[in-house]
């Protein structure tokens, strides 16, 4: 879908979300809350310390909250923006950064659940495109776009491969329907011409392409913006969101097996740069992804690496839509080479089981291994040198030390079966006292995953207020959305300018450019980030270190010759807001 176009379908969804906001809300949004910046940060800091006495002292408890949230991926970001719109209390914390593990290292694609209906698994499928629909037309329309996916009918492929994606993409559009998804956003799939097909992606071997497929389904502009937003979003609902925060331990405080007692049930003991500040909880959510097994022992998961390479767009003639292309011998595996911002393009991806690590590596033989599989359809042979960077991602396959106790997604009855061999595409929620582990699932059903594991909380009887509201995050546009009531009419959008979040934004009290010189100025000549974006993660989403800055809040750092060209302005913005 062009500019012009989304634009437009923006503008008539924005009476509909709008509608179900002003039904459904309850709980205030503060723009001011949804800023995180290092004043807050140092607020929320003062907080937590007045709360933290010497052993024995008969002053003034620990801070209590309803829930504390341990990770702050998209689930766990999920997590807090639900809890928060219910009217909870909450606190958001992560060791590093949002989005610093396995949510910004995605394919960056909302996918419809297509994969997992063509392997057996309706369920996901159904719940995949339900999901896609609500983060692209409600939750987030400006950190989404449809993609269309292509696959060309080649004489090089198998029989099966030349067939299957034209029946795969059938029923996605019956998908699509039963979600209840507009056809202005997602166009229904259609059979394309060779020529169309050398239009969408350039560089394909046109020689050999007969026709082709197209299919439409979600890209996230940025997984790590997605996360963001999330964060920002609890924290305008009043959630306290602190990162470079590590938790050490989590205690349970229920000697005689009550709930709710004066201090919660829960102490979770954080560790900030060194200090240890204790903070009490009715109940605490561990959604810490691929490490869940840090905070409790019987959940056991296995990473499976997921690799991709980053090469310019204009090396592949500036494709508009994704190339889809089958894995020799597989009949429902592919790569893909995906459009994105910055002037890029990502091609993956891998699955292979991998080692534990905070920052995944991409193996030589992975990255070989993509080149091979793309470059049968393409007209000019892809090489490493073509390879400006490459990042990998740890997806969580869950196991569990008792089965029994597994509490997979809650739509299965009790007759269903649970898919054991498929650990890594299904979510599971398993209950340890007040501690309530959420891990595995798909980003596009992280917000299913979250409501979820509140009302999971809830029917434990951790939380027991009467004041709780219902979930109401289905309607509930993320910051920076067209929908959102706190929003100037003067929204800007468009994809070259979107590295950073804060291009969502132009609300008069949060100029992005407020705190440093020359605010328009590109930050790496060529590439569609400013110095104001940067002044923009640091003043108000939350970014704390040049990494966080150049890693997450953008992706200028995918590509090693632009960080190194970035890290001096990076720098300059730290030292601006205090931070250097």
């Amino acid at each position: 879908m062009n500019r012009i176009a989304n634009a437009t379908f923006l503008a008539n969804q924005t009476t509909r979300a709008m509608r179900g906001y002003e039904r459904s809300h309850e709980a205030s949004f503060s723009y001011e809350g949804a800023t995180l910046s290092p004043q807050r940060h140092a607020k929320l800091l003062e907080k937590l310390r007045a709360g933290t006495k010497p052993q024995g002292s008969a002053e003034s408890s620990a801070p209590h909250y309803d829930l504390v949230v341990i990770g702050a991926g998209v689930t766990g970001a999920g997590v807090a923006l639900d809890a928060s719109t219910r009217g909870l209390s909450v606190l958001l914390v992560d060791k590093e950064d949002l989005a610093f593990g396995t949510s910004r290292w995605s394919s960056k694609l909302a996918h419809g659940g297509l994969r997992y209906l063509a392997s057996g698994n309706v369920g996901i499928a159904r719940r995949s495109a339900v999901e896609r629909g609500i983060l692209m037309e409600v939750t987030a329309p400006h950190l989404t776009r449809a993609l269309g996916q292509v696959v060309p009918v080649m004489s090089k492929f198998s029989a099966l491969n030349n067939v299957l994606p034209r029946l795969g993409f059938f029923a996605g559009d019956a998908l699509r329907i039963a979600a209840g998804t507009s056809g202005k956003t997602l166009p229904r799939s259609r059979t394309i011409s060779a020529r169309r097909v050398a239009e969408l992606c350039p560089a394909v071997d046109r020689r050999n392409v007969k026709f082709g497929y197209l299919n439409y389904d979600g890209q996230l502009i940025d997984d790590a913006a997605l996360v963001t937003a999330l964060a920002r979003t609890a924290g305008g609902f009043g959630a306290d969101v602190l990162t470079h925060c590590r938790s050490e331990s989590v205690d349970d405080l229920r000697g005689n097996g009550s709930v709710n007692s004066a201090g919660g049930n829960a102490a979770v003991h954080l560790n900030v740069e060194g200090e240890i500040l204790t903070v009490n909880a009715s109940a605490v959510v561990n959604a810490t992804g691929v490490w869940a097994g840090d905070l409790d022992a019987t959940v056991k998961v296995t990473p499976s690496r997921g690799t991709h390479l980053v090469v310019t767009a204009e090396k592949l003639g500036n494709p508009e839509g994704a190339l889809t292309v089958p894995v020799p011998g597989a009949t429902n595996r592919f790569c893909f080479i995906l459009p994105t911002q910055l002037g890029r393009c990502y091609i993956g991806l891998t699955d292979e089981q991998a080692e534990l690590e905070d920052v995944p590596t991409a193996p030589e033989e992975d990255v070989q291994w993509i080149l091979d599989v793309v470059n049968q359809a393409l007209l000019v042979d892809l090489t490493t040198d073509d390879v400006i960077g490459t990042f990998a991602g740890l997806r969580p396959l869950v196991e569990f030390a008792e089965p029994g106790k597994v509490a997979s997604n809650q739509e299965n009855s009790a007759n269903d079966e649970k898919h054991t061999a498929d650990l890594s595409r299904e979510h599971a929620i398993l209950v340890r006292g007040p501690l309530v582990t959420v891990t595995g699932g798909k980003l596009t059903e992280y917000r299913l995953m979250a409501e979820q594991t509140v009302d999971r909380v809830l029917a434990e009887g951790l939380i027991t207020r009467a004041d709780i509201g219902p979930c109401v995050t289905k309607e509930t546009p993320l910051i920076g959305a067209p929908a959102r009531p706190e929003q100037t009419a003067a929204f800007r959008m468009s994809d070259e300018s979107m590295g950073a979040a804060a291009t969502a934004e132009t609300n008069s009290d949060a100029d992005p450019g407020s705190s440093i010189a020359r605010p328009d100025e590109p930050v790496v000549p060529g590439l569609a980030v400013t110095r104001g974006q940067l002044s923009f993660a640091v003043t108000h989403e939350g970014a704390r270190t040049v990494s966080d800055i150049l890693d997450r809040r953008t992706r200028i750092g995918l590509v090693p010759a632009d960080r190194a060209a970035a890290e001096p302005v990076a720098r300059e913005v730290l030292a601006a807001a205090g931070l250097g």
